[in-house]
């Protein structure tokens, strides 16, 4: 799957985009709110992420932005996997990208696929807790908390944290027509 909005392209990662994502995940302030990525992070666990198949069902993409006529460069990924009861959306972007409102915009265009092109009714998301832009940003999505903290284990810090729990309703919350292209 690929999408494109005003200032990204979201598009699956290939071998050759090893050395930009090692260089984009690899700072510690990235890889604490993650819970599946190592620490420290090298081009040869990029390279292991990106030959591996994708499990059924699953949607990985990385993040460009093309602003400005730029070449487009590599500032984070975001995707779909399985989760306790439904799909679970999840994405990170490289320091140098927070605060511009890119989680925001690529969340949409993911939730607009999972809605339209997956058939999905319902998805889930979740956050460590010191990881304020992270709620804000499933906030804006329209996810609403489930009123539950879980201990999620962080592979890079090694250690279990709390992680608020968060839901949204695919269907109540469409209020966007589908734009498509034959």
């Amino acid at each position: 799957m690929f999408a494109r909005t005003p200032r990204l392209t979201l598009r699956p990662g290939w071998l050759e985009d090893a050395p930009a994502l090692a260089q984009a995940i690899a700072y510690p302030e990235v890889v604490r709110h993650l819970s599946r990525v190592p620490w420290p992070y090298r081009e040869a666990d990029a390279r292991a992420f990106l030959a591996m198949p994708p499990a059924p069902g699953e949607v990985r993409l990385l993040i460009l932005a093309h602003e400005g006529g730029a070449q487009p460069r590599l500032i984070g990924g975001i995707g779909l996997h399985q989760g306790e009861a439904a799909p679970e959306l999840g994405y990170w972007l490289t320091p140098s990208a927070w605060g511009r409102g890119y989680a925001t915009e690529a969340g949409r265009a993911v939730l607009d696929m999972a809605r339209h092109a997956l058939g999905l009714k319902r998805v889930e998301s979740s956050y460590f807790i010191d990881n304020i832009a992270s709620a804000r940003v499933q906030a804006k999505l329209g996810f609403r908390p489930l009123g539950r903290v879980i201990a999620r284990h962080c592979r890079a810090t090694g250690e279990d944290k709390p992680c608020a729990l968060t839901e949204l309703d695919l269907v109540e919350s469409d209020t966007s027509p589908l734009l498509i292209a034959a």
